[in-house]
């Protein structure tokens, strides 16, 4: 008897593609065939997924990059990737087919929903993006991994969490150590890319602490690359211990040993703080069209375990404040760690995977 086939539909960025890849793992534990069906800028995503996942690449395009020409193409390499798909689809009869959104699954879902393949959508955010939004009405189940998320009119979502990291699950749950008088560790994120305001006004923001605070602060500080030399510099002449780095490739130890995380809510952060457990200050990106960072954090903010700065309020003097309110609050900070981990999801791969099944089981009937 053959395998069930899955088949994942997901764009080139790791919001997409970690979750995608961590049901893949999954489904493959469990028996499943797994295909993925993405593009060319996709592909290039796809290092981490196992070689037992098939990737077919098919034509899809964005309308956010490009000059006109390209622009104008955009349908018609989107239809080409279409008619590939249920072509494709129409031959592999997969089980279960699941978008994580993104352009590059337009072709896949579309066909799925064609063929009347059964199919579901992973949103990683609290807002659906463009992709998902499109097909909220024509799939069988939505998987949210932000709680609660924005849908549209009467649809309704299934909360599954995002999946994180196995090395963010190693730390989950991770004893706390509140602020007192003694080394206190603060984690600065900026997103993959770092973020210039992070490096603008958290050096200067820590700088003005009361000195019996600040005597006891240690910073891990992502940093822009063309940022990186001058926070060094900055935290050195003020006399502040401080690991000012382009990228980490041990945050979760980093974030274990933090009293403090002050950073951009991506949703995958947002998932990796609550898993382990920290207080935290979100600044969410001021550029996102549909404020989906905003979203992200609204979980942990209600809950008490975060504070939430716009970006246009993310000033050295505001953040001095608070962070001075922070860490004098042991019981305070405590309670916050409590809270982040209490709106944790860590059986999220589970989740998706349970999802999974009640579709094939359903798609038998």
């Amino acid at each position: 008897m053959t395998a069930p086939l899955l088949i994942i539909a997901a764009g080139g960025t790791g919001g997409h593609m970690f979750p995608a890849q961590a049901l893949a793992e999954a489904m493959l534990a469990k028996g499943w065939r797994v295909k993925l069906s993405t593009d060319a800028r996709g592909a290039r995503y796809t290092g981490g997924f196992p070689d037992a996942v098939e990737v077919n690449v098919v034509g899809s395009a964005t309308f956010a990059r490009g000059g006109v020409a390209q622009k104008l193409m955009v349908p018609f390499r989107i239809m080409g990737g279409i008619g590939a798909a249920k072509w494709r689809m129409f031959r592999e009869r997969p089980t279960v087919v699941v978008g994580f959104g993104g352009y590059p699954a337009i072709p896949a879902m579309a066909a799925a929903w064609a063929l009347r393949i059964p199919r579901m959508i992973h949103e990683q955010n609290g807002v659906l993006g463009r992709v998902n939004q499109l097909f909220a009405k024509r799939v069988d189940q939505i998987a949210c991994g932000t709680w609660p998320t924005q849908l549209p009119g009467k649809v309704k979502g299934q909360h599954t969490g995002n999946p994180v990291r196995a090395a963010i699950l190693e730390h989950a749950g991770s004893p706390y150590i509140p602020p007192g008088d003694y080394p206190m560790s603060v984690l600065v994120m900026g997103g993959s890319q770092g973020a210039r305001v992070m490096s603008d006004i958290v050096p200067p923001a820590i700088a003005a602490l009361p000195e019996e605070l600040r005597r006891n602060i240690r910073v891990s500080h992502q940093a822009r690359p063309e940022d990186l030399e001058r926070v060094k510099n900055y935290y050195e002449s003020e006399l502040i211990k401080a690991d000012v780095q382009t990228f980490f490739d041990d945050v979760p130890r980093q974030m274990a040993d933090a009293q403090l995380v002050i950073s951009r809510s991506g949703a995958s952060t947002v998932a990796d703080v609550s898993i382990i457990g920290r207080p935290a200050i979100w600044v969410p990106y001021a550029g996102a069209i549909r404020d989906e960072q905003t979203a992200n954090a609204r979980q942990l903010v209600e809950a008490g375990a975060a504070t939430l700065m716009q970006e246009a309020e993310f000033e050295v003097a505001p953040l001095t404040a608070k962070l001075t309110q922070l860490l004098s609050d042991e019981q305070g900070m405590l309670k916050m760690a409590q809270a982040a981990l209490a709106c944790g999801v860590p059986d999220a791969t589970t989740r998706l995977v349970q999802l999974v099944d009640n579709l094939a089981e359903a798609g038998k009937k």
